[in-house]
């Protein structure tokens, strides 16, 4: 990890991060590694959530440095950004490396309880496929684990998801979604990690396919606006994301900020906006697995549409 400020201009308003500019937890305090101007694209390099210091399956879980768990690349300083802004990302594109790693045991994920050993699985990205076994192909799912912004007033860890972003694992984040994030503090510090070749929704094992690779996103701020963080917007679907102590609250929230953000921006009733989200939206699990767990509500977009919704 370093704290000495790198502001390297390629082309264009085209920024580049190398996977060495590492944070472990999303703060306030920490010092910017790039400082980039609002509209500017940005290709950010990650390692997986282990650093790379899985390198064979018999390799021993306790060799690890668990305080070198889902680090995160960054921060960036994006000018204009003020504390009660949005900032925007665009995900324009995800690269991943050759070779994921899965790993589950005793005390992790869902089966933790009657795990017996530690295992780890190395898993081949080819031709568009994880190669999951000699039998077992499918076609890949990329997505980012880790992303978001400091807080306001605390430094949590990379590992942790909450309305500044961090650890939500949901499947949505990836290429062609724009996500929403706060602004707590000039700048933002955005920072991202913790790719994934595929994972299913839940994460059940405590992994997805980790992966290292290359994320390009274009960060933009959006002012004037009181919405519920965090948002994503793809072609398809709105979504409102809530990360609680229990999945239960965590559903609870994500659905309450849907119907609230359409009684506040467009002006419906609460009962209407229930019944509309009751109807055709879906409340969906993203992960029960990190500290804290998170679910997301989704509207289809052509509904808000109508409603007058515009990104800008």
């Amino acid at each position: 990890m370093t704290n000495s400020l790198e502001t390297r201009t390629v082309t264009n308003l085209q920024y580049q991060l190398s996977a060495d500019r590492m944070i472990y937890a999303m703060a306030p305090e920490n010092e910017a590694v790039l400082e980039v101007e609002a509209g500017s694209t940005v290709t950010i390099a990650t390692c997986d959530c282990f650093e790379g210091q899985i390198e064979d399956v018999n390799q021993d879980f306790g060799t690890l440095d668990w305080e070198r768990i889902n680090p995160a690349t960054g921060p960036i300083f994006v000018r204009g950004a003020e504390p009660g802004d949005i900032l925007l990302v665009h995900i324009e594109d995800i690269q991943l490396a050759e070779q994921g790693v899965m790993t589950t045991g005793p005390g992790l994920g869902v089966l933790g309880d009657e795990l017996a050993a530690n295992a780890i699985r190395m898993v081949e990205v080819r031709d568009g496929k994880a190669v999951f076994s000699t039998d077992i192909e499918f076609p890949l799912r990329p997505m980012i684990g880790v992303i978001g912004t400091a807080p306001g007033c605390q430094s949590v860890p990379c590992g942790t998801p909450g309305d500044h972003g961090g650890n939500m694992d949901c499947t949505r984040i990836t290429t062609g979604a724009a996500l929403l994030l706060p602004v707590n503090v000039p700048g933002a510090l955005f920072a991202l990690g913790d790719l994934h070749a595929s994972m299913g929704d839940g994460e059940v094992a405590v992994c997805g396919i980790e992966i290292a690779g290359r994320v390009t996103v274009r960060l933009d701020v959006l002012k004037g606006k009181s919405w519920p963080l965090p948002m994503l917007v793809n072609d398809e679907v709105v979504v409102t994301i809530a990360s609680e102590e229990s999945l239960d609250d965590a559903a609870v929230r994500a659905t309450k900020q849907m119907v609230h953000w359409l009684h506040d921006e467009f002006g419906m009733e609460l009962a209407e906006a229930t019944f509309l989200c009751s109807a055709a939206g879906d409340l969906r699990v993203c992960q029960i697995v990190d500290p804290l767990r998170t679910a997301r509500f989704e509207v289809p977009r052509t509904i808000v549409e109508k409603l007058g919704f515009a990104l800008a």
